[in-house]
């Protein structure tokens, strides 16, 4: 403990020493940490930049993040303001030997981001420019621009974007890693709507890349690993502007129950229609069952005012604890699935929200029973620190997804029907808190793998816990790791992308 606290108060001091650097004369020999001389930077950035020590509320605001496990530590925030300033931030790190780290809606909680210790995190919030081009069928992006904000802009113009569901995470994260949206079902991925992007190097370099460069096979799924994406071209589309959602909420003991119905009521097959998406989650709510978790389950159609009986009677033959039908516009998805900006996902708590992604090809009711009591065990327990967990299962019709060969990008799970992962939020309390949870989370996955029958675990990389391997992140195939390889090694050879799931 007194070595721990040494290593603080050594922290401290030089964040202190490099608060200092901003202010000193461009003539100075001041020394920063790692000879970091704000200064120098800040003579290189334009007049929009902004730079942010430690004590002050800008950086602060900066570095939160919405899982407090394991986060990455920043010596220095900058803000860019244009996209060259990301060509000088990222220049300036590698002749400063300073690790950097790009960073936008902060929702990643992957445990690989805690080995950056110190360097230069690159806040991309003011690249949230949208350039509607004149034909109507095509966007310029800014790098930094939220999806709730992405939305807002284009449906004011008539048009939307396949982006991520929850409004607080930004356009182009989830993107790199494939990204799922509501809108797949008729379109694909979010990173399979892109044009061209223009990226920042490991060296510094600022590129645009399209179809014609090698890179583009990996930027769209194993993205995080190659560059800093500044700016995107994407196609966008005419609005539908009416959704209905019917949402029912079921006792835990119809676990199997509602999942077989899932399973046969074409849901999980690969070929749900493309209006259709469902969701459901399971969280303790004592109103609604006192002694175990909820299952709230979500049918949500486009283009209509009610959800079509053919897809909602099953499960109310079940007999539901409760149900509500609702009717509005695309832009309510997201508070009807608790995920907009007001709702608890988008909060930083400073809490530790790790998750435990699996992709399935359809439900096993055994296996969901399994994984059902262990959750129930632990959000019902009432010393336990896990009454704000959420188990979370997607599904998005897949239509638009399989329309891409399996190949045509670095996201290997185009077969997969269903995302599904356990959300075990908690308050930090110490390693063997830390240490129980990725044990028990684990188990949880363990099982519904077992009960797949697939070979090989898939994992959504956005979602990734952090003990995975690359082969489960980006698939285990042979020549998906080669190529992988063999663009790292041209690209980054030094590994200055290595934090986020990194591809070695």
């Amino acid at each position: 403990m007194r070595q721990f606290k040494l290593e603080v108060a050594a922290l401290l001091a030089a964040w202190a020493s490099a608060a200092a650097c901003l202010d000193v004369p461009q003539s100075s020999q001041g020394t920063c940490p790692n000879n970091v001389n704000a200064k120098q930077l800040g003579n290189k950035l334009s007049n929009t930049a902004e730079i942010y020590f430690p004590g002050s509320a800008g950086f602060a605001a900066a570095i939160a993040r919405w899982s407090a496990l394991d986060p990455p530590v920043a010596s220095i925030v900058v803000v860019p303001g244009t996209e060259n300033d990301v060509v000088e931030t990222v220049k300036f790190a590698n002749q400063k030997c300073l690790p950097f780290l790009a960073t936008n809606g902060a929702h990643g909680s992957i445990t690989t981001l805690g080995k950056m210790t110190h360097g230069v995190e690159i806040y991309l919030t003011q690249l949230d420019c949208v350039e509607i081009a004149s034909n109507g069928q095509t966007a310029k992006i800014g790098g930094g621009i939220l999806a709730k904000n992405l939305t807002d802009v284009l449906w004011a113009q008539g048009k939307q974007a396949v982006t991520g569901t929850c409004e607080c995470v930004g356009y182009l994260g989830p993107g790199l890693g494939g990204g799922h949206g509501w809108l797949q079902g008729h379109y694909g991925l979010v990173s399979d709507q892109y044009v061209s992007m223009n990226v920042v190097l490991a060296d510094g370099t600022l590129t645009t890349i399209d179809e014609n460069s090698d890179l583009w096979w990996a930027m769209r799924g194993a993205g995080h690993n190659f560059g800093i994406v500044t700016s995107v071209t994407s196609k966008i589309y005419d609005l539908v502007p009416n959704y209905a959602i019917e949402t029912l909420i079921f006792s835990g003991d119809n676990v199997e129950a509602v999942y077989e119905i899932a399973n046969d009521n074409w849901l999980t097959n690969g070929t749900m229609p493309v209006d259709l998406n469902n969701w459901s989650y399971w969280y303790f709510d004592p109103t609604s069952d006192p002694d175990k978790p909820v299952i709230a389950f979500y049918i949500i159609q486009e283009g209509v005012n009610i959800v079509d009986p053919v897809y909602t009677e099953p499960f109310y033959n079940i007999g539901p604890i409760s149900s509500q039908a609702q009717s509005g516009t695309y832009l309510d998805l997201a508070a009807w699935t608790g995920i907009s900006l007001a709702d608890p996902p988008c909060q930083k708590t400073g809490e530790a929200n790790p998750r435990f992604p699996i992709y399935l090809k359809s439900y096993n009711a055994t296996a969901q029973r399994q994984v059902y009591d262990i959750f129930s065990s632990l959000v019902t327990n009432s010393s336990g620190p896990f009454g704000s967990a959420l188990f979370m299962f997607e599904g998005y019709s897949q239509q638009g997804v399989k329309a891409f060969p399996d190949n045509a990008t670095a996201f290997a799970y185009r077969s997969d029907n269903l995302l599904v992962a356990p959300l075990l939020t908690y308050k930090l309390d110490g390693p063997e808190l830390d240490a129980y949870v990725a044990q028990v989370g684990n188990q949880i996955r363990q099982i519904l793998y077992e009960g797949s029958g697939d070979s090989s675990l898939h994992a959504y990389v956005n979602y990734a816990y952090g003990d995975e391997t690359p082969l489960v992140w980006y698939g285990s195939e042979e020549w998906r790791q080669d190529r992988l390889q063999t663009l790292k090694k041209k690209y980054d050879p030094n590994a200055r992308f290595s934090y986020y799931a990194p591809v070695a």
